[in-house]
């Protein structure tokens, strides 16, 4: 039976929905680790579900540039309005980046729009970089080595579920593993029931980029979130001792207890409960006592998930670890139409929640400890379709913490001319400057893990010269 079928029979389960999932039973043995894990880090990773527009995030501000964009933009800038003097996409209103390495453009400039103006003020006070045309790649790959065949390119371009897999795995859909659970592999060694069992937190549901060899991914219950608390609410099953007794027993059937069956299933699935259930005892406790951020982080779905995700971190030390990778989502990106008004409004929810729980950090002297980078699916089309944008492949993202070296881009920005290398043949797809293996790498070095390390977890960072880009 494989571990995909024993996966799926464990995520059918309702006990995963109701418990608060903390992995599967992995009988894979964990090896010796090198990675330096002296002091508190931890990894953010904000996965913008449906593709962020790169062309409409970071756009050209010197005149020619714009205009070059407007000509491949005709139908989409005009659904902006550009050209009325009011329009958040016309050149006056745009946010200018002014970025240390300014130079190392000649002399095209670039913005933000203006619903992004608390990450400006990110990049601007050095806490904030931009990393441009970022994706997946096996080896450096041009237009030209693509139309000849000599390059090898990932599988199943401009899928959402594979190239999300591929951004979390290195693989299509149904791989097994992803690089932030095998980070977390590899800063936590064999103490799963210690500094492991809350190495890997997900506000989202199970997914593979914090699936590891040897961790077991922590799904994180809210605080607000009855369903987590039943077995010490009250009011729920009554406050009479035989009613503690009942409770005592719902616990018992939960976790298992004395269960012996030789099915692997049972098995494993026995081993689940109990281990969620001895996971929420340690978590609950922790997160209640945990501080609230509530003025500083906005209370919309990626806020909330941000709030927790601050809390949590600033009881690391009763969870007993000092070493986290966390995993949130924000889903509406993939903006095939009406792209002009969807995506200032998931901007602005996305600004307002990474500037609150920066804030949140600081508040806690926990933002140099934090680094926050965002990753989606794939960029955009260059070129719209009428009132949107289609599936693309590289594009820019944005890495936050007083531990980035800010206010600089890093990769490249390619200029608005569909006839460079840049880009493919068809639609001003970005061909990616800078392969996710990279990206990674660069966040794991200052994770802590060894060179050996990251190359056992991210097989093709051997086929780049530059295996860390130095943006933190």
């Amino acid at each position: 039976m494989s571990n995909f079928s024993r996966r799926s029979f464990l995520t059918a389960s309702g006990a995963i929905g109701l418990l608060g999932g903390s992995g599967l039973l992995n009988i894979v043995n964990n090896t010796a680790h090198a990675a330096n894990t002296s002091g508190y880090k931890a990894l953010v990773c904000v996965f913008l579900k449906g593709g962020m527009d790169h062309a409409d995030t970071i756009l050209p501000y010197d005149q020619a540039s714009h205009q070059a964009l407007a000509g491949l933009r005709q139908d989409l800038f005009s659904a902006y309005g550009v050209g009325t003097g009011t329009s958040s996409r016309d050149r006056e209103n745009l946010l200018e980046l002014v970025p240390d390495n300014d130079a190392d453009f000649g002399g095209r400039r670039f913005a933000l729009p203006p619903e992004l103006s608390p990450i400006k003020d990110l990049f601007d006070a050095g806490n904030a970089a931009i990393i441009g045309n970022v994706g997946p790649l096996i080896e450096p790959t041009s237009r030209t080595a693509m139309s000849n065949h000599s390059a090898q390119i990932p599988k199943r371009l401009f899928s959402h579920n594979d190239q999300q897999s591929t951004w979390m795995s290195q693989s299509t859909e149904g791989a097994q593993y992803g690089w932030g659970g095998r980070f977390a592999d590899a800063t936590s060694g064999s103490d799963l029931d210690g500094a492991g069992r809350f190495a890997a937190i997900s506000t989202s549901g199970n997914d593979v980029f914090l699936s590891g060899e040897n961790i077991r991914q922590f799904s994180a219950p809210r605080k607000s979130s009855d369903s987590i608390r039943y077995l010490s609410q009250r009011w729920y099953l009554g406050s009479g001792s035989s009613s503690d007794a009942a409770r005592q027993l719902l616990k018992e059937h939960f976790s298992n207890s004395g269960l012996d069956n030789s099915n692997i299933f049972m098995k494993d699935h026995a081993t689940y409960n109990a281990r969620a259930i001895s996971n929420l005892d340690v978590f609950l406790p922790a997160l209640e006592a945990a501080g609230d951020f509530g003025s500083e982080i906005p209370s919309t779905k990626l806020g909330k998930q941000l709030q927790t995700v601050a809390r949590t971190i600033s009881v690391n030390q009763q969870l007993g670890t000092n070493r986290q990778v966390f995993y949130v989502t924000m889903g509406g990106f993939d903006t095939h139409s009406n792209q002009a008004r969807s995506l200032p409004e998931l901007h602005t929810q996305l600004a307002q929640a990474i500037s609150g729980f920066y804030a949140a950090l600081a508040s806690i002297n926990m933002q140099n400890s934090v680094t926050l980078f965002t990753a989606s699916d794939f960029g955009r089309t260059t070129v719209d379709n009428g009132d949107g944008t289609d599936h693309g492949w590289g594009a820019h993202h944005f890495v936050v913490g007083d531990a980035v070296q800010g206010r600089r881009i890093y990769g490249t920005i390619p200029e608005a001319d569909l006839s460079s290398e840049a880009y493919t043949a068809s639609r001003g797809r970005l061909i990616p400057s800078v392969s996710v293996d990279q990206y990674a790498a660069t966040l794991g070095s200052w994770f802590g893990l060894a060179d050996s390390e990251l190359h056992a977890v991210l097989p093709n960072l051997q086929n780049f010269s530059d295996g860390n880009l130095g943006f933190v």
